[in-house]
């Protein structure tokens, strides 16, 4: 992997957030590429309920300060950056006072999902995208993890289909059991499409479940990682049908030699 740039998108990251199997892996991954030579950039949403005082997260002004149009309004985007202790590894903040200061992930004290989590997953990618762009770094591949983040690749081989920074870019999605109940919110399509993007690149994000919204990013990808051991029914039957490389579950103890393989033989190829 010597030389090679690797950009993580991940809606969690340990040590910012609590350990499951997408912050861990988030973390584990770019580390395990770090260590052979690779380039990384890890990005995050900055949730209200991550301590910035004690991660040491600070703007960073030269990247902040544009404006995404959400829906027909224009958002501001905050950058912050901090450093992951003992590691050569350094984490992007995607921030937004509305979307992103109350102090939760996904959903508030009672459990009930946030009405605009759709909003906040389009913010993202788009906040994502346009702070690389910035920076001007080209990714040899994208790494996706979290549903939060399932919007990166629609947006990417549709909205920014003709952005030379990413004409080589080839992109990875991590599929996880880790979801959510219910459906975002049922107007999804409709905010998708006031970006200019096709009825037929969104359609099965009518019902926008889990697994929807998930399809859609693996069916935007170059290539996919089954994250979790025991991934439902749905999402295995699914898979077997895809005609684009598709790497088995690997756990924590043995995934570095496989990930590395993959991405070399198999996505970079």
């Amino acid at each position: 992997m010597k030389d090679k740039r690797i950009l993580y998108v991940s809606s969690e990251v340990i040590p910012y957030l609590p350990e499951t199997e997408i912050s861990s892996m988030s973390f584990e991954a770019p580390r395990m590429v770090n260590s052979n030579g690779g380039q990384i950039r890890i990005f995050m949403p900055r949730y209200g309920n991550i301590n910035e005082r004690r991660h040491q997260l600070h703007e960073v002004i030269r990247l902040s300060g544009m404006n995404l149009v959400i829906n027909d309004l224009d958002m501001p985007l905050i950058i912050k950056v901090a450093s992951i202790p003992k590691e050569r590894m350094q984490v992007y903040f995607i921030d937004n006072e509305d979307y992103f200061k109350r102090k939760a992930t996904y959903a508030d004290e009672n459990g009930n999902f946030f009405e605009d989590n759709d909003e906040r997953a389009i913010f993202f990618a788009k906040g994502v995208i346009e702070t690389v762009k910035k920076l001007n770094w080209s990714p040899d591949i994208i790494h996706v993890h979290g549903w939060l983040a399932s919007f990166l690749p629609l947006y990417l081989k549709t909205y920014y289909s003709n952005e030379p920074l990413f004409e080589n870019s080839k992109i990875v999605t991590s599929v996880y059991n880790h979801g959510f109940e219910g459906t975002l919110n049922k107007e999804l399509i409709q905010k998708i499409k006031f970006d200019g993007i096709d009825d037929e690149q969104v359609e099965h994000l009518a019902t926008p479940d889990y697994f929807s919204v998930m399809k859609s990013a693996v069916d935007h990808s170059d290539a996919v990682i089954i994250g979790s051991n025991d991934l439902s029914s749905q999402f295995q039957t699914y898979l077997k049908k895809l005609e684009k490389p598709v790497l088995k579950y690997h756990n924590m103890e043995e995934f570095s030699q496989a990930y590395l393989d993959f991405y070399q033989s198999k996505v970079l190829d």
